[in-house]
């Protein structure tokens, strides 16, 4: 249904931050953006939502444990710019107990000082999957992560950045508006 207005039913109309830009003619655009979703994709998909839906939640409860799957599923989402996504797993961290000032650092987190060994290592190989074909993720890599986490846990970081490598695409893809606050 190209250019019908199916979606505003189902999905409010929020405002996202934006830089402000100039577009090809020269004309400054706004400092916002008005999101609307493209289409009710979770209806139309349900199985296939369900079934990433399902994905996410077994990660969480296997062998990395919640908080770090929602701190590579947060990474992740950084690095593909879903707005969406970031939002609801910052969210989620701050209300497990994380503080604020840590979940702001996680996309600098090799400068800073709150992120362990695992949180570290597992930052970087999402950020070296998350990058393929541009990336290495090469043998040295590799044995780094095997120092901190056993196979167990390297097969589940995959899925993790897996699912939310496939949450970001579409979400950001289908313009999933962030939920107003409250």
């Amino acid at each position: 249904m190209k250019g019908s207005n199916t979606t505003a039913a189902f999905m409010p109309k929020v405002y996202l931050p934006r830089t402000i830009a100039t577009n090809i003619q020269g004309t400054a655009m706004s400092s916002t953006t008005q999101h609307t979703a493209r289409l009710p994709y979770h209806q139309l998909s349900s199985k296939a939502f369900m079934g990433l839906v399902s994905l996410s939640e077994t990660i969480k409860k296997g062998p990395l444990g919640a908080r770090l799957a929602e701190l590579v599923f947060l990474r992740v989402s950084q690095i593909n710019g879903c707005a969406y996504c970031m939002d609801m797993h910052w969210t989620y961290l701050v209300k497990d107990g994380m503080d604020p000032r840590h979940l702001n650092a996680v996309a600098g987190w090799r400068e800073a000082p709150f992120f362990g060994e695992r949180e570290r290592a597992a930052f970087r190989w999402a950020e070296i999957i998350t990058a393929t074909p541009h990336s290495d993720a090469s043998d040295e890599e590799y044995a780094k992560l095997q120092a901190v986490f056993n196979e167990a846990e390297i097969s589940e970081l995959g899925f993790a950045i897996g699912v939310i490598n496939a949450w970001n695409l579409i979400n950001a893809g289908m313009r999933a508006p962030i939920p107003q606050a409250g």
